[in-house]
């Protein structure tokens, strides 16, 4: 179906069914399903067998059973923190230390470490997730609010600082085309990728003045915490920190060791799962060295924390078996093929970039969206005598922004795991952001286009 327009239907039903009854696992599955029903000449019992077998098969990829694990780890990680007076201790040590002691510094402390570690868009939301959640609680500022700085910070840096995977993916397919200077044109696309640099310097605006608009206005912190009385032990701040630190360090020398110096080539899935391991072992360690809780006690928070975010991993999961089935079904290939080369030239990187954005946002997927588009973006350039970077960067900032308004992207769901976000509250919230982020980037492609 790469030709036809059937292939927008799964997408597009759905998002409404996402957006209709705020379910993203209901959404998620019926896409499946239908996806797989279209594939299988619209015979029901087998598209429906045939979708069983497809979510099963998101386990036979390693990365993304690291990816799962990983996440269903965070939750274990985040709840033996909260019970054992980690967090009260982190933040205690953090006020001490006066370095967190307004809502403008708990909502800069995210913000910073999310444009800080640019090795791995995962590894810097979880990171920065972990650490600012309780801070963003102790000062009434919305958990919808930690998930949008989180991921307009972490996606776009790790398009804007290359030095990571996403530097050698993007490398990677620029290859093939004879290129003279394909790093030189790589490095390029910085400057050009204006919603990626733009998503940064609001997520900074908003954190420093704590100016918010649209529903995240009206976003209140619904978090409750656990009733019991253990969370207000106060542990020594190391029972948190030093678990965190060895999180990135851990994962830093993986990518590094795994990709042979370089930490662009490196398996970012097996790092971080390898990291998260050793950080837990390093937290329990520490529970048990300073008596906080007893073996009985952290295995039952343990089983706690993974039940409190297995609904979220169940829509990772959900989210890895749609992408597969939209790419099965040439979704992203018929989108690639409305763009039209005899557009005048001003308008072909707003182009690029819409449907750049219209194939993330339907797929939930920028990586795909770049596979499918920069191989049109780099022989457009070359017909037409545009710029390469400057093509190239319209597809990069689609891909983004479509991640960005995407209810069924794989990133806005780390985000809102990471954040502790209801999912559906960080989509509603984050949506105005990403669309004047948006609207300004058509804005600058169309001026620089005219005065080429």
């Amino acid at each position: 179906m790469d030709d036809s327009a059937l292939s927008l239907l799964p997408p597009l039903v759905t998002i409404s069914i996402a957006i209709w009854r705020k379910n993203a696992i209901i959404a998620l599955f019926s896409g499946v399903v239908l996806c797989a029903v279209m594939l299988a000449d619209w015979n029901l019992i087998a598209g429906v067998t045939e979708s069983i077998i497809s979510i099963t098969n998101v386990f036979s990829s390693l990365n993304n059973t690291y990816i799962i694990t990983f996440s269903l780890l965070i939750g274990v990680l985040v709840a033996l923190m909260r019970s054992s007076g980690a967090v009260n201790g982190f933040i205690t040590h953090l006020c001490n230390l006066k370095l967190v002691s307004s809502s403008r510094h708990a909502s800069m402390l995210p913000t910073v470490i999310g444009t800080s570690i640019f090795t791995d868009s995962s590894l810097s939301m979880f990171t920065a997730g972990l650490a600012s959640q309780s801070l963003f609680d102790k000062y009434k500022l919305s958990r919808a609010r930690l998930a949008y700085l989180l991921d307009s910070t972490c996606a776009p840096i790790s398009i804007l600082v290359l030095i990571n995977g996403w530097g050698a993916y993007v490398l990677g397919l620029l290859d093939g085309y004879n290129l003279t200077d394909p790093v030189g044109i790589l490095i390029g696309t910085i400057g050009y990728n204006f919603y990626a640099i733009i998503a940064v310097l609001l997520a900074y605006y908003t954190a420093y003045s704590g100016k918010v608009f649209g529903p995240l206005k009206n976003s209140r912190c619904v978090y409750e915490q656990p009733s019991s009385n253990e969370i207000e032990n106060t542990a020594p701040a190391r029972v948190m920190w030093l678990p965190l630190m060895a999180l990135f360090f851990i994962a830093f020398i993986l990518l590094f060791v795994t990709g042979n110096g370089d930490i662009r080539q490196g398996d970012g899935a097996f790092s971080v799962f390898f990291s998260i391991v050793i950080a837990l072992t390093i937290l329990i360690l520490l529970i048990l060295y300073y008596r906080l809780l007893t073996i009985r006690k952290i295995v039952s928070v343990s089983k706690q924390g993974a039940k409190e975010i297995f609904p979220a991993v169940i829509i990772l999961i959900l989210s890895f078996a749609f992408g597969d089935a939209i790419e099965a079904l040439g979704t992203g290939n018929y989108i690639s093929q409305l763009i039209n080369v005899n557009l005048p030239l001003f308008l072909i990187a707003p182009a690029l970039f819409l449907i750049a954005g219209l194939t993330a946002f339907t797929t939930g997927t920028s990586w795909a969206t770049f596979a499918i588009l920069i191989p049109i973006a780099v022989p457009v350039a070359q017909e037409t005598g545009l710029p390469l970077n400057f093509l190239v960067a319209a597809v990069l900032g689609g891909g983004i922004f479509g991640d960005h308004a995407s209810p069924i992207s794989d990133t806005t769901v780390v985000a809102s795991i990471a954040s502790g976000c209801d999912h559906f509250e960080h989509v509603k919230t984050q949506l105005p952001y990403a669309l004047v982020g948006a609207i300004a980037t058509l804005i600058l492609y169309t001026f620089i286009g005219l005065t080429f």
